[in-house]
């Protein structure tokens, strides 16, 4: 009968051992064949991934470019607006300018200075005249 029981007990041991060498190799097999899915998809997964980025690249890009695009438009707007605004400025100075010049002037005038006009206008007929009497001195 001991005989029996180690039979038996000997038996439960080789069959426990048998399953467990049986599950191993099924861990192992799964692994193996895990390395090979991603080994055969892993390189479709990878090109998948370079297709997506590709894309958000070019949605990136694009939006990129509007964005420069519309920035480069407001800033010509805003050149164009100086410009306008600049050329209004440079009239209203001018017209300032000669504002001021003609009361400058009749203030002079009003104290007894004589205008730059006046000043040309005296040269003038002083040359007449030097001319006049270098003719005349010579006749003499």
């Amino acid at each position: 009968m001991a005989k029996v029981t180690l039979k038996k007990k000997i038996d439960a041991q080789t069959t426990a051992f048998s399953d467990v060498r049986a599950y191993a190799r099924k861990i192992w097999l799964a692994g193996l064949g895990a390395y090979a899915k991603v080994g055969s998809e892993g390189s479709d997964y990878f090109k998948e991934l370079v297709r997506a980025g590709q894309h958000v690249e070019s949605k990136g890009k694009k939006v990129a470019v509007e964005q420069l695009d519309a920035a480069n438009s407001q800033i010509d707007q805003v050149k164009s607006n100086v410009t306008a605004v600049k050329g209004l400025v440079e009239v209203q100075l001018d017209k300032v300018e000669k504002a001021f010049d003609t009361r400058v002037a009749s203030a002079l005038n009003r104290i007894g200075i004589a205008s730059k006009h006046d000043v040309e206008t005296l040269s003038a007929k002083l040359e007449e005249l030097t001319t006049l009497l270098e003719r005349v001195a010579r006749k003499h």
